[in-house]
Parts: C-alpha cells; sequence; structure tokens
C-alpha cells in the first residue's frame, strides 16, 4: 500500500479552474442533499498568526486540511503567508492516499466557489471587477469569475503597490484590461463586481462605498478577528453564505452580528440553496449582493479527491510507503 504525495507545482498541473468549479459543485450539493455529512473547522492561534483544520467526508473520501497562516512571513522570512497540506484518506477503510500542498488547491477551490456565487448573484453582462488585496488568491478569484461571467477588466487596489503592478500584469496576460488604482474607491468605479481577500481586522468596506448593483465575494475572512466588511454594508445586502454556522462563528457575518447590524435569519440563503434551486439569486440590476465565503472543507475534499484521480491517471507524483 502506498500513499500519493504531489507538490503544489503538480496540483496546479491537475486542477483546472472548469474542473474545479464542477468538482466544487458537486460538493456543494452532496451537501444540500445530505449525501454528505455537515464539515468541520477547528481553529489555533500562535504568536504571530494561526492554524486551522478544516476536514470533510464526500463520495467515499476523506480530506484534513492543515493551514498556517502568518501574515509577516514574507516580510520577516520570504516565506508565503499561507501554508499547508491535504491528506486524502479512503473513508471506508481509512487508507492514506495522498499528502499534497494545499495552496494551489485552496486557493482555486475558493475561487471556485466564488464563480458559483457569482453565477446566481452577479448581473449576467458583469464585465468589471474590482480586486482589493492582491496576493495569490487574487489570480485564482479573476481565473474562476472570467469562466462564469464575460470579465474584461480588472481593477486592482493593494497596499502594497509593486504587488498591484505584479498582479495586473499577471491579469494582463490572460487578456484582460488591467489597470492599478491608487485606493479602494477607484478600484470599485465602474466595476459590477468586487472580490475583497485581505488579512483585514477593520472593515475596508461600508456601505457608503460601494455603487448599486455590485456583487462582492468578501474571502479574506477565515477566523473570528478578520473583518472585510462593515455590518452597515451586511444589513444593506443580500447576502448568501457558503455555511450559515461557520459564517456565524468566524465570517464577516459574525462582525454584523456583534455589531446588532443582523441576525442569522437575515441571511437569504446558503450558497448549496442556489445550487439546488431552493432559493433564488439576484432579483434586480440595482440589488448589492454578498457573498460572504469562509472556506470549506467539503470544497478541499471535492477538490483533492479530483487531484488524486487525476494523478494516478497521469502516474504524476511521488509514491511513498508509510506503513513501512
Amino acid at each position: 500500500m502506498t500513499t500519493l504525495l504531489l507538490t503544489g507545482t503538480e496540483v496546479a498541473q491537475l486542477l483546472l479552474m472548469a474542473d474545479c468549479i464542477a468538482a466544487v459543485e458537486c460538493g456543494f450539493l452532496a451537501l444540500a442533499e445530505g449525501r454528505a455529512p455537515a464539515p468541520g473547522v477547528l481553529g489555533t492561534h500562535v504568536e504571530g498568526g494561526g492554524f486551522h483544520i478544516k476536514a470533510a467526508v464526500l463520495d467515499g473520501c476523506y480530506a484534513a486540511k492543515i493551514n498556517g497562516n502568518f501574515p509577516s512571513n514574507p516580510a520577516r522570512s520570504g516565506l508565503p503567508t499561507i501554508q499547508g497540506v491535504v491528506v486524502l484518506a479512503d473513508a471506508r477503510d481509512g487508507r492514506p492516499l495522498a499528502i499534497m500542498d494545499s495552496i494551489e488547491l485552496t486557493a482555486r477551490r475558493t475561487g471556485a466557489a466564488t464563480a458559483l456565487a457569482a453565477r446566481h448573484l452577479a448581473r449576467a453582462d458583469a464585465r468589471v471587477v474590482a480586486i482589493v488585496g492582491c496576493g495569490r488568491q487574487a489570480m485564482s478569484q479573476i481565473e474562476a469569475l472570467k469562466a462564469v461571467r464575460p470579465l474584461a477588466r480588472v481593477q486592482a487596489f493593494d497596499r502594497d503597490a509593486a504587488r498591484a503592478q505584479r498582479f495586473a500584469a499577471d491579469a494582463s496576460a490572460l487578456g484582460l484590461d488591467a489597470a492599478v488604482a491608487g485606493d479602494i474607491r477607484q478600484a470599485l468605479a465602474g466595476a459590477d463586481m468586487c472580490v475583497t481577500c485581505t488579512p483585514s481586522h477593520q472593515p475596508i468596506l461600508t456601505a457608503g462605498d460601494v455603487p448599486p448593483g455590485i456583487f462582492i465575494a468578501a474571502v479574506g475572512a477565515d477566523n473570528p478577528e478578520k473583518n472585510e466588511l462593515a455590518p452597515d454594508l451586511m444589513a444593506s445586502a443580500r447576502v448568501v453564505v457558503d455555511l450559515l454556522d461557520q459564517c456565524a462563528a468566524i465570517g464577516d457575518l459574525r462582525h454584523a452580528i456583534l455589531a446588532g447590524a443582523m441576525t442569522p435569519s437575515q441571511i437569504h440563503a446558503e450558497l448549496a440553496d442556489l445550487l439546488t434551486g431552493r432559493k433564488s439569486g439576484r432579483r434586480s440590476g440595482d440589488e448589492i449582493t454578498i457573498f460572504d465565503s469562509t472556506g470549506t472543507a467539503i470544497q478541499d475534499v471535492a477538490a483533492a479527491a479530483l487531484v488524486h484521480k487525476r494523478a494516478r491517471a497521469a502516474g504524476i507524483g511521488l509514491e511513498i510507503a508509510l506503513a513501512s
């Protein structure tokens, strides 16, 4: 019995965005239809950062992801902010099937969820996206949105101007018109969609900042301290979450609840409700819609199982005998 070891480069080679979107959609549908148990998350804070563990079961596979998040890494040591691994096991007998780098997988499965939300919450003619925070996640977000909307222009803002310039160059290489904005409001000017992917602990968008009709995907908040969207913005919009209980505990929804601006009952839907048709999406052209994305283990197991299947078929990865 061997376990497959896969690097980040190999994961990126195997996990194409269109396929990742389809796999993540199947995962959310399984969750909605009771074919997969509710996934779990465990967070631990340490000095300078923290770790979270997310785990789920889907279609005979179990995946557990351990990610470390240390925002000062790039400046302090040159290491990435986020590092981690996914362990994929056979849920029927416990065999460890694969151990793979989690960074590309996390970036792509997060983008995939945004794409699924955008299908239902962004206007069909949405062509301009504002990207706030130009780290690794930003590129996956535009790749995903490009798959579901006629994306033509990217307006990027990051406190690190050089990073924003690098991101704009990468976006241009995808055939998009890309510009670097001097501030967030400039990035939002004329935007149909906005993705916030920052580690901010203070709101960076308020109700007064955003134009009518915009779709916002907030993907940065993945622990109780992080907060990108102000409570007044959350309360003014049609809000969809990936998982209600999880967003109430660690997402932007948590901060809106603590501020007394919203209750969990005011959330329009979970993402799976849109995918099954139990709930509707956007109602009008000028409605503000929000996807509060905290990231779920169902996305991880769906993507990891696909990567493992593709790797076995292509003979990619290093075989190791863990029990020897």
